[in-house]
């Protein structure tokens, strides 16, 4: 069975200053989700997911039906800001989104095989595709998930803070622990993420990180609408809070000794964190095409 490529697309931007999943980063007008889906039909999967706002839900569909509706399935779920959660009434308005873990429990009515998880503002590059490919139709279980894991150093901005999942693994390259930072960046050659009232810590650059690249097999809704449920109870009153991924894969872990396999990639990540990074991506990109990476126009 094929597996199905999940994007989340419902990001409200807010840092970067409009719609980046988009905005046009390839010779010929591609966004980075055009080179998604590109690289997931080269690494065999079988249909295409995203996770949209109902807001921008026209406009998605006239870009990437257009372009890719004849080489490959695509599907659409939505994701609110201010939805309902049985059992929970009077829930504070929220201007943002509960998080990357709620974006990918409301695409579970179109998910029944083994699916890889991606950002719509990330550039994984094609091995990564292929590894995770190989990985969710021979090696995925109920009991063994896995994910990308990339190379600190090669995740960050030159332009702000960036988000990541640091990661701990054991000898064979299973993940042991991951822990969410939402404020590393480079400072005066050193990596560091600060919390609290600045207080900076160094992190070890060439340490794992979660890029948001990962492998489930279906049960991963099941576990993460159990714990949604309770973690909006615990932030009732924190409109900020949001529902992570990692959260959900770390409490699999200890809950029911879910293993998580990390699949390395030495790749350079690319992404559209801040406007100021659409240069910098796109000469990155312009430089895979003239190596014969991609093609001149993916379509």
């Amino acid at each position: 069975m094929k597996p199905t490529l999940l994007v989340l697309a419902a990001g409200m931007g807010s840092r970067y200053g409009g719609l980046k999943q988009a905005d046009q980063v390839g010779p010929s007008g591609e966004t980075i989700i055009d080179y998604s889906i590109y690289d997931a039909i080269q690494a065999g999967f079988g249909k295409i997911v995203m996770v949209v706002r109902q807001n921008i839900l026209d406009d998605m569909k006239a870009l990437f039906d257009t372009r890719w509706g004849h080489k490959i399935s695509i599907e659409y779920a939505i994701q609110e800001v201010n939805i309902p959660v049985e059992g929970i009434n009077n829930l504070p308005e929220r201007k943002k989104p509960w998080g990357t873990g709620h974006a990918v429990m409301v695409a579970k009515h179109l998910i029944n095989e083994p699916f890889a998880v991606i950002n719509a503002d990330d550039f994984y590059g094609s091995d990564a595709f292929k590894t995770i490919s190989k990985y969710l139709q021979n090696g995925v279980s109920d009991n063994e998930n896995a994910m990308v894991g990339y190379i600190l150093k090669n995740t960050l901005s030159d332009h702000g803070f960036v988000s990541r999942g640091i990661c701990e693994t054991d000898s064979n390259n299973y993940l042991e622990g991951i822990t969410e930072r939402t404020n590393i960046e480079r400072i005066d050659g050193t990596v560091v993420f600060t919390e609290g009232e600045n207080q900076q810590t160094t992190l070890e650059e060439n340490t794992y990180v979660s890029m948001n690249f990962w492998g489930f097999t279906p049960k991963f809704f099941e576990d993460a609408e159990s714990q949604f449920k309770n973690f909006v109870k615990e932030n009732y009153e924190n409109e900020k809070a949001e529902f992570y991924i990692p959260t959900i894969v770390s409490a699999m872990m200890q809950q029911r000794n879910l293993k998580v396999k990390v699949l390395e990639s030495t790749a350079q990540w690319m992404g559209v964190t801040y406007i100021e990074d659409k240069p910098v991506v796109k000469e990155k990109i312009s430089r895979l095409v003239k190596a014969g990476s991609y093609p001149e126009k993916l379509v």
